[in-house]
């Protein structure tokens, strides 16, 4: 197990993470306004699906890498921090794009949606970049857990956590972007306070990594 102050920072990047936009909760919004609830959710498997893919594959390549390179650790680190700041700019960046601005997307057939929210993970480069950059700085390598099950059960709290705020999103989609288009002002706000927390979590990563 990794420490619990691991674990909470971690926890608390990817709530923020999955709160902020993305390819994966612009398709899920915009799915589930124009095909329904059901069809949010059933994207959102497949969404799933590619999360466990890469936690499979970036928790192997973690541990091989971290026995074998000494400063992958490091470097990783602030790999992590330098796209926590990218993703806050993002953010924050004039004509940011808001993820309630629905695409207008065709009717598919279940298996077709499953494998669309897949797919859409998969080619995400926010989900490769996370794994790979932000998962390691919360991986102990020198305690008792190993750094195979420390990466497993990041990774797992990260989809648990981002597959029930997604599947809220799924659920309240029309209700969630009425609000938003409706009170310009929020989707501000809400740019504005993602951008931030992203701001804080990238100078405490880098902070601990000069320690």
């Amino acid at each position: 197990m990794p420490e619990l102050s691991n674990w909470l920072a971690y926890a608390l990047i990817s709530l923020g993470m999955v709160l902020t936009p993305g390819p994966n909760m612009i398709y899920l919004i915009s799915r589930s306004i124009c095909q329904g609830r059901a069809a949010g959710l059933i994207s959102l498997g497949g969404v799933a699906l590619g999360f466990v893919v890469y936690m499979a594959c970036a928790a192997l390549g973690i541990t091989a890498l971290l026995l074998a390179v000494p400063h992958a650790y490091d470097a990783l680190r602030l790999g992590g921090a330098l796209y926590l700041l990218y993703l806050a700019w993002q953010a924050l960046k004039p004509g940011a794009r808001s993820a309630f601005a629905v695409q207008d997307l065709p009717k598919d057939s279940p298996r077709k949606l499953f494998m669309m929210g897949f797919v859409t993970n998969l080619l995400n480069p926010k989900i490769a970049v996370m794994y790979m950059s932000l998962l390691p700085q919360f991986i102990s390598p020198g305690e008792h857990a190993s750094v195979l099950a420390q990466s497993l059960v990041l990774g797992f709290t990260q989809i648990v956590i981002s597959v029930s705020v997604n599947a809220l999103i799924a659920v309240m989609a029309g209700s969630i972007a009425a609000f938003f288009v409706s009170r310009p002002l929020w989707q501000i706000v809400q740019r504005w306070l993602m951008g931030t927390v992203l701001i804080g979590l990238a100078v405490r990563m880098a902070l601990e990594g000069r320690r």
